[in-house]
């Protein structure tokens, strides 16, 4: 039997992560290149996508819910705990993770710091993995002010999370023995 992923259990955490990804990302229905010049199309999708490509309006939609469901199953094989991520923290590393790939995200030390948070339960970690949210604000080499707005939000939300986190005390998962 299959086993759900975080979002596909959470109707409205699946519906937040798309919300902060659409947004930034954007809708164009014919592909385009991006600031590095890598075929893109709809929500920011570049997975086999050919210039001259076209898509709908509401195929573009599903592709962004499947791959948002994808991004997260990429993002849980590098985090040790993921389920003790506090929830806009686990949006925020979503959203960053799909605008920067599953395997620098996997690779960073934002990474690094929220599986040292899950292995110490020390919030000091947790909000120095979002802290490091900002360092991700290039493409090519250049600063755009785009990611650095993008950058800006999820770091916000995440540490949104950790001071719910604190205040509460009580993040899905923690009840797991």
């Amino acid at each position: 039997m299959r086993e759900f992923t975080r979002l596909e259990k959470s109707g409205a955490l699946l519906v937040g992560a798309i919300v902060l990804i659409g947004a930034y990302e954007g809708l164009r229905t014919n592909a385009y290149r991006d600031p590095i010049g890598i075929p893109t199309v709809c929500y920011g999708e570049t997975r086999g996508v050919s210039m001259g490509d076209k898509y709908t309006v509401a195929e573009c939609k599903a592709m962004l819910g499947d791959a948002v469901i994808d991004f997260e199953k990429g993002v849980r094989r590098c985090l040790k705990e993921p389920d003790l991520i506090p929830d806009k923290s686990y949006i925020a590393f979503l959203s960053l993770a799909y605008n920067i790939g599953n395997g620098a995200f996997c690779k960073s030390s934002i990474a690094r710091y929220a599986n040292r948070y899950t292995d110490e339960h020390n919030f000091t970690h947790l909000t120095e993995a979002c802290n490091r949210i900002r360092l991700y604000n290039k493409a090519g080499g250049r600063v755009l002010r785009g990611l650095v707005r993008r950058r800006a939000e999820e770091r916000a939300l995440c540490l949104e999370g950790v001071r719910e986190k604190v205040v509460t005390g009580v993040v899905i998962g923690d009840d797991k023995e």
